[in-house]
C-alpha cells in the first residue's frame, strides 16, 4: 500500500476514533538486513536497509494524563496512565510505545497526556523490525509534541533503551539506527562500535531487494537470543577482546581447544560474517552482483551452522532460491533478523522479480505447507514528519 494512502488511512481511523482529525502524521520504515547479522551487540558492522514498509502514527494531544493508543494491525487499544510514571503493561505491543514515553520522561522532557492511533504494513514479528518502526514512530511524534530534537544517534539509542527496558529485548542498536537514518537509493554500512554510518549507493535498476517472509514464528527466539549474547562474551574473555570485533580468524583458531565447541563456533560466525559484511558493502560500490550473492549464502549457511538461529523454513526459501539459480534471476539469499522464523532476502534480477515471485510462491507451499507472503522493495528513506 503506498505511503500516502496509508497515511490517509490512519487519518480517517483517527477522526473517527476521536472526533477529530491528527495533528501529526509520521512515518517510519522497517529495514531488512542484507547481511551482518548477530554482529550489532558485538560491536561489528551490519549492512541494512529501509524498506517501502512503513508504521504509520497519528496523533493529537488531549487534555487527560494517559495515552489512549489504537493499533489498527492487532485490532486493540492501550491506555495508560504517563502520571506519575509511565509503566509496562498489557497488551505486550504497547511496551514499545510506553518505552519511548518513559525516556522521554526521564531526559525531562515533559510528556503530556495523548490520543494516537498506528497502522503498519511492517510484518509483525517477521525479522524486519516492526517494534523498531514503532518505537521511531512514537518518538517522532514526542519530539513534535514535547518540542524536543534530538539528534540521530540520540534518537535510536533512546528507542533501543525503551526496548531494552519495556519489552525485555537486549537489542542491538541496527534497527533503530536504520529506521531513523536510512537514506532513499542507499543502503547503510554501520559500525556498530563508533556509531558511525556510511551510505553505500544502491542505484542499480538491474537488482531488486526481495523479501520472503515465512509466515513462522518460533518461541525459541525469545531465549535463545540472550544465550547467543552471553556465548559471544563468554569467547571474547577466553580470547582476552573486548568483544568479538577484535578476534581474528586466527586467534580464534589458536584458541579453539579452550572454548566449548559451541561457544567457539558462535565466535566463529560473528568473525566471518564482519568480513562478509564488509566485502559485501564493497561488492555493492562495484556492482559485482554475483559476489554479493555468494557471501548471502555463505552467510546465512554461517546462522544455520555456527550460530543456529535458522529454522526449516527459512532453509527451504534459501534451498529453493539455491535450486532457482542465478539463471533464474536470483543472485544470493539468506535469512534475515533474529533468526527462528520471520523472513529471508533474496537479491535478484528486477526483470525476472514477478516471475520469481510466483515460482517462490507456489514451491514454498508445496514444501512447507503454508504460505509465505513476498513482497520487493528499493532501499527507503528514514523517518519522516507526513504532518505537523
Amino acid at each position: 500500500m503506498p505511503l500516502d494512502v496509508m497515511a490517509a488511512r490512519a487519518a480517517e481511523f483517527f477522526a473517527r476514533c476521536f472526533g477529530h482529525p491528527p495533528r501529526w502524521l509520521v512515518a517510519a520504515p522497517g529495514r531488512v538486513n542484507l547481511i551482518g547479522e548477530h554482529t550489532d551487540y558485538n560491536d561489528g558492522f551490519v549492512l541494512p536497509m529501509a524498506i517501502e514498509r512503513y508504521t504509520i502514527m497519528a496523533a493529537d494531544t488531549n487534555n487527560r494524563r494517559q495515552v489512549a493508543l489504537h493499533s489498527t494491525t492487532p485490532g486493540e487499544t492501550a491506555t495508560f496512565s504517563i502520571h506519575p510514571k509511565v509503566e509496562r503493561g498489557e497488551p505486550a505491543w504497547s511496551n514499545y510505545v510506553r518505552g519511548v514515553v518513559a525516556q522521554f520522561q526521564r531526559r525531562g522532557h515533559k510528556v503530556s497526556g495523548f490520543d494516537a492511533v498506528v497502522e503498519s504494513s511492517v510484518p509483525y514479528g517477521g525479522g524486519v523490525a516492526s517494534s523498531a518502526a514503532l518505537e521511531v514512530a512514537a518518538a517522532t511524534v514526542l519530539e513534535a509534541m514535547t518540542g524536543a530534537c534530538l539528534e540521530p544517534i540520540e534518537k535510536a539509542v533512546l528507542c533501543q533503551q525503551a526496548e531494552h527496558d519495556f519489552a525485555g529485548v537486549p537489542c542491538g542498536i541496527m534497527d533503530q539506527f536504520t529506521s531513523i537514518l536510512a537514506r532513499e537509493n542507499h543502503a547503510l554500512l554501520l559500525d556498530c562500535r563508533s556509531r558511525t554510518t556510511t551510505p553505500v549507493p544502491m542505484t542499480s535498476p538491474e537488482v531488486t531487494v526481495l523479501v520472503i517472509n515465512t509466515n513462522t514464528r518460533h518461541k525459541l527466539a525469545e531465549s535463545e537470543y540472550p544465550k547467543r549474547r552471553e556465548q559471544c562474551e563468554t569467547a571474547a574473555r577466553v580470547l582476552k577482546v573486548t568483544a568479538l570485533r577484535d578476534a581474528t580468524h586466527a586467534a580464534l583458531m589458536a584458541a579453539q581447544k579452550k572454548m566449548e565447541p559451541v561457544v567457539f563456533r558462535r565466535a566463529r560466525h560473528v568473525i566471518t560474517e564482519n568480513e562478509r559484511t564488509l566485502q559485501a558493502a564493497q561488492a555493492i560500490q562495484a556492482s559485482d552482483w554475483p559476489k554479493f550473492g555468494e557471501l548471502m549464502y555463505a552467510s546465512h549457511t554461517s546462522l544455520s551452522q555456527d550460530y543456529e538461529v535458522s529454522c526449516p523454513e527459512l532453509d527451504a526459501v534459501v534451498e529453493l532460491a539455491r535450486w532457482i539459480g542465478e539463471e533464474g534471476g536470483i543472485m544470493g539469499c539468506r535469512m534475515t533478523g533474529a533468526g527462528f522464523g520471520g523472513c529471508a532476502v533474496s537479491l535478484v534480477k528486477t526483470e525476472a522479480v514477478a516471475r520469481i515471485t510466483r515460482t517462490l510462491d507456489l514451491a514454498y507451499e508445496k514444501k512447507v505447507g503454508r504460505q509465505a507472503i513476498i513482497f520487493s522493495s528499493r532501499p527507503a528513506a528514514g523517518a519522516r514528519m507526513l504532518k505537523r
